[in-house]
């Protein structure tokens, strides 16, 4: 054992989203928590983030929607638009009956607004932050985990959570599996809102779908900058290329869309991408007193908007789960560690598992060509505005999630989660 050894209740392992949110978590459950990230500052990179009821309950829970909402938008409509014809296929009106049905809002935030909220709700609670701490290893010995840094560092634990995200390392420890790739991109961009910009479109999140492309739009921060995302199957990715030298793929792959698509093509950063990956899911996330959580668990295409979203969901589930058990007034209860973290892995494998492969269906039907796209905006007309039938399972309330044992998660009710 090293000399610089770090003892605490929780160790989280990275500081993006899930990280901080299983931090935050276990900090509300009165456990000791140190948070160890890789990078020299915390922050996020990317751009929009769209926030749907489950996630928005989660934030409610934990005293930060408001923050949420005062920096974010709450759209109106999530509308659905064909970008070969502009025809409007399906909308959601996302008011009143939406909030109430779903007991909380939908809105698109800043991904780096709600980093920064979870991180100073971190902080405010006590949470133990670090930077520029490498883990190369993680095991258990006697009942505790232990995480050994680059630098000789040692973290101990009662239990690790890995939120190391897409390319984890800890990953590791449960699956010799590895990142798949979608042979799709995404170009990102933000910019400021102008009178230059369809004034009817910058109180909702506008999806336009065409033949192996889509682009998707929608306000952030309070209406002052326009967020756009073109996702587009890429040759090059295709050739395992993450990143290229120019814009012809883009704008090749746009040219048959109509003039609001293609003029939407400006607002984009063009200096880098974002190759789309996923991963098979796996039904263990548990290494000893190593649980994975967030996208190094499950990492999902974007389809759903959903990866942030399940985030917050295994954070919630981990809080109510060891609310009681692990940590009591009378102290800690390490024990009970190895069967939270089955019931937790019973709970949420069946859910994350099934937003993973429709998130990949959802892909496929949005970039379809020739009778496929017929076929796809005549189910899409289909559907009324009000219709629920399609966001029920994804956005509906939960039960309460504390279970006596792993054996007393019923299908029904992680369906309901």
């Amino acid at each position: 054992m090293s000399d610089r050894t770090t003892s605490t209740d929780v160790l989280v392992i990275g500081g993006g989203m899930a990280g901080l949110a299983g931090a935050l978590a276990m900090r509300e459950n009165g456990a000791s928590v140190t948070l160890v990230e890789r990078a020299s500052e915390f922050g996020e990179v990317g751009a929009g983030l769209q926030m749907s009821p489950n996630a928005a309950r989660v934030l409610k829970r934990w005293g930060l929607l408001d923050q949420a909402l005062e920096i974010g938008v709450r759209p109106k409509h999530l509308v659905f638009r064909d970008a070969l014809s502009g025809e409007e296929l399906t909308r959601q009106t996302l008011g009143s009956e939406f909030e109430e049905r779903y007991g909380a809002p939908y809105l698109v935030i800043h991904r780096s607004d709600l980093h920064r909220i979870l991180l100073n709700a971190c902080d405010k609670a006590g949470v133990t932050l670090i930077n520029d701490v490498m883990i190369d290893r993680v095991e258990t010995v006697d009942g505790r985990g232990r995480a050994y840094a680059h630098n000789g560092d040692v973290y101990q634990a009662d239990v690790i959570l890995g939120a190391d995200g897409l390319k984890s390392t800890l990953r590791s420890a449960v699956s010799d599996d590895g990142p798949v790739p979608s042979a799709f991109v995404a170009y990102r961009g933000t910019v400021p809102i102008t009178d230059a910009i369809p004034q009817d479109d910058l109180e909702d999140v506008i999806v336009y779908l065409g033949p192996n492309c889509h682009l998707v739009q929608y306000p952030l921060r309070k209406g002052e900058l326009l967020n756009t995302v073109a996702v587009f199957k890429s040759p090059s990715f295709e050739r395992g290329e993450e990143q290229y030298g120019g814009v012809d793929e883009l704008e090749k792959a746009y040219k048959d869309c109509v003039p609001e698509v293609r003029n939407a093509l400006k607002n984009l950063g063009t200096s880098m991408r974002w190759p789309m990956y996923d991963r098979e899911p796996i039904d263990n996330w548990v290494a000893g007193r190593m649980v994975l959580i967030g996208d190094a668990a499950h990492p999902m295409l974007q389809y759903l908007a959903q990866g942030a979203c399940q985030a917050l969901e295994d954070a919630a589930v981990l809080q109510d789960l060891s609310k009681g058990t692990v940590f009591t007034d009378l102290g800690r209860t390490s024990e009970a560690w190895d069967e939270v973290l089955r019931t937790f892995n019973a709970a949420r494998f069946p859910r994350t598992a099934q937003v993973q492969r429709t998130a990949r269906i959802w892909g496929e039907s949005w970039h379809v060509s020739g009778t496929g796209r017929v076929l796809r905006n005549m189910l899409f007309k289909s559907r009324g505005d009000g219709n629920y039938q399609y966001n029920d399972w994804l956005y509906g309330q939960s039960p309460a999630l504390v279970f006596a044992s792993a054996d007393d998660v019923s299908n029904e009710t992680v369906s309901a989660i």
